[in-house]
């Protein structure tokens, strides 16, 4: 049996970052975003919205430079589709499904980021943009093992229940030891409506940690409902 989106975050100390894809108690089909960080690199973040209606990962300081591990688009809506995830993966998939491609193919291809030792894995959902059809979870991690080679899967879900999730998280953690996430989890929520869940999601993260969170409906990522750690509250 599925465990509760609450419970599985809080029993995660440092989650990373993490793609949810669910549905509401009202019938709502939902997708979620969110980051947490360590460093003060990781937690001098900001995630908003862009004329163009994308979801943007930048810096916080206008003085630091970008770095393309951690500021990248994390959601964008491009024509039927809707990609979000946690790196520069992103372009890359909304472009490859622009010119045609299937999901399956748009998500084949990629790694891992290349950040020694704990090699952050690539988490990517591809959602039909208008709140029907099946969605794609995609996942480029490292072996486990001694190769350096990528092990990638993709994940299709479909016909969800109100109340029921699918959570990637890219880090699990007791608060001393960091891993790679499991590969993915079925979540129940007890959120009824869109800011239920944003609300779910952001308290049962660790509030030292927490950087911003956004819930969005597909086909309205430009009214995606966004929550951002407050300076000085960690």
């Amino acid at each position: 049996m599925s465990s509760m989106l609450s419970e599985v975050l809080k029993g995660n100390h440092y989650p990373g970052r993490g793609v949810l894809w669910c549905r509401t108690g009202d019938g709502s089909t939902l997708g979620a975003y969110f980051l947490t960080g360590r460093s003060p690199a990781s937690q001098a973040r900001t995630l908003h919205r862009t004329p163009q209606g994308e979801l943007i990962v930048a810096p916080s300081d206008d003085t630091r430079a970008p770095d393309h591990l951690r500021h990248y688009v994390a959601a964008r809506q491009t024509g039927d589709w809707l990609v979000f995830g946690n790196g520069e993966q992103i372009a890359v998939v909304a472009n490859r499904l622009t010119v045609g491609q299937t999901p399956a193919l748009a998500l084949d291809g990629l790694d891992y980021e290349p950040d020694p030792p704990i090699f952050t894995p690539r988490l990517t959902v591809v959602a039909d943009g208008r709140g029907g059809g099946p969605v794609w979870f995609g996942s480029a991690r490292r072996s486990g093992g001694d190769r350096a080679a990528t092990n990638r899967m993709t994940l299709q879900i479909s016909d969800l229940e109100p109340g029921e999730g699918v959570l990637m998280t890219t880090y699990r953690s007791d608060g001393q030891e960091i891993a790679t996430g499991e590969p993915f989890t079925e979540v129940r929520t007890a959120a009824v409506k869109r800011g239920e869940l944003l609300e779910e999601l952001w308290s049962a993260l660790v509030p030292q940690l927490r950087v911003a969170a956004a819930v969005f409906a597909p086909g309205a990522l430009a009214r995606a409902d966004i929550r951002q750690a407050a300076p000085g509250t960690r």
